[in-house]
């Protein structure tokens, strides 16, 4: 309950900044873990832990970032030499006041933020009731549609996602019944349980391409 009590207060004292958030997370090891604090402000990432467990990121050094309401990853460019030179990946854990610093990174980070949370467009264009097809199991939610993004919204944990258009590489289609975002992240094939119009989709389509300049 403590832990609860002052994460809400950074929650609070963030989202009334709009700069900062800082909360208590859990640093994940291979072996161990530890408690610490993560900052997200208009500078970057940075953790301040136990000992030498200090590590600070300006948002160029970050390769990628993972948000989701329990947990943020950050990829860097860092060598990992216990693993044949792959890039260094830091995860913390906890309840993570995600809605509150996607904004923050929203404006900083591009298609190097992933994020985990559905945050509705404010006026839909239109809603789409769907199943996302998973290479073992699916997970079924809304699509909501809006003027600068896509949002999955779904129950299943880690599984709902905030797309800005920018983050769209491409967008398609085999039939009414079916949509594939494809991202940085990998390629999200939904099968739709109510019909997409040939209007509703071309005009989604050329949003996407020409918010990314692909088209005038």
């Amino acid at each position: 309950m403590a832990i609860g009590k002052t994460a809400a207060s950074l929650i609070l004292a963030g989202a009334a900044a709009l700069s900062a958030a800082q909360f208590p997370v859990r640093h994940e090891h291979i072996k161990w873990s530890c408690n610490g604090t993560l900052t997200v402000d208009e500078n970057g990432v940075s953790f301040q832990g136990p000992k030498k467990h200090a590590w600070t990121w300006k948002f160029e050094d970050i390769q990628q970032l993972k948000l989701g309401p329990d947990a943020v990853t950050v990829l860097t460019y860092k060598d990992n030499k216990w693993r044949l030179g792959a890039d260094r990946v830091y995860r913390f854990t906890g309840r993570v006041p995600a809605e509150e610093i996607y904004p923050l990174l929203r404006d900083r980070l591009d298609q190097r933020l992933i994020a985990e949370i559905g945050v509705p467009p404010e006026t839909p264009a239109f809603t789409l009731p769907v199943k996302h097809l998973g290479t073992i199991a699916g997970s079924e939610g809304i699509l909501a549609f809006g003027s600068d993004s896509v949002v999955y919204t779904t129950p299943s944990r880690s599984q709902s996602r905030t797309w800005r258009y920018s983050d769209i590489e491409n967008i398609s289609s085999s039939g009414r019944f079916q949509l594939t975002l494809t991202t940085l992240e990998k390629g999200f094939n939904f099968e739709l349980k109510q019909p997409i119009t040939e209007a509703r989709y071309n005009r989604l389509w050329l949003d996407i391409q020409k918010k990314n300049g692909r088209i005038q």
